[in-house]
């Protein structure tokens, strides 16, 4: 009984002041744009998901179905989102990114700066010593086990696909057909 208290007591501890820190990290790094985290954090998971119906934003998202609705609602009214309804599943409602949503979560990732973060500025001494970041397995674990292997695929996925349609680009991250198009456009002669 001590050790299961102990437990779940540092890990509420540990998780509430790791996300306090994050919390105003994020917030600080959106701000620009006008979103709030749930709002960046549905375009993040649309993007990664090709598309998402509300119960997916909802579970991935880590929230209350009604707030994934809520917020999504208000991204389609400034036009980052699209709701539908597909023609064999008329009971879930579904959101893509639009052009506009696509654009503005990329300037997010293209403007996104590491020494901003606490966490990650706290996580530099580990990575100097032993040439890593610290390892998530245990914590991704608990994880899987509350969240389900659903939760942790699509986890999984988002970043594959970072690392699979981005590169870094003079200390940004750059969808990787967007460097490609500035790649051509220094190689096409200028006209004089």
């Amino acid at each position: 009984m001590m050790e299961a208290m102990l437990f779940s007591q540092k890990i509420a501890q540990l998780s509430k002041a790791l996300w306090k820190s994050i919390e105003k990290d994020w917030q600080q790094w959106i701000k620009p744009y006008d979103l709030n985290i749930n709002e960046h954090h549905i375009l993040w998971i649309a993007y990664h998901l090709n598309g998402a119906s509300i119960s997916e934003i909802a579970k991935f998202g880590v929230m209350h179905v009604s707030t994934a609705f809520n917020f999504s609602k208000k991204l389609e009214e400034r036009g980052m989102l699209k709701f539908s309804k597909k023609e064999d599943d008329k009971r879930n409602t579904y959101v893509e990114l639009t052009e506009a949503g696509e654009k503005i979560l990329l300037d997010t990732m293209e403007t996104y700066d590491p020494s901003s973060y606490d966490a990650f500025r706290a996580a530099l001494p580990l990575r100097e010593l032993y040439g890593k970041f610290p390892e998530m397995v245990e914590f991704m674990c608990i994880i899987r086990n509350i969240y389900g292997d659903d939760f942790m695929q699509i986890f999984e996925t988002s970043f594959k696909n970072l690392n699979r349609e981005f590169v870094e680009e003079n200390n940004r991250l750059i969808k990787k057909d967007h460097a490609d198009q500035n790649q051509e456009s220094k190689k096409e002669p200028v006209n004089s």
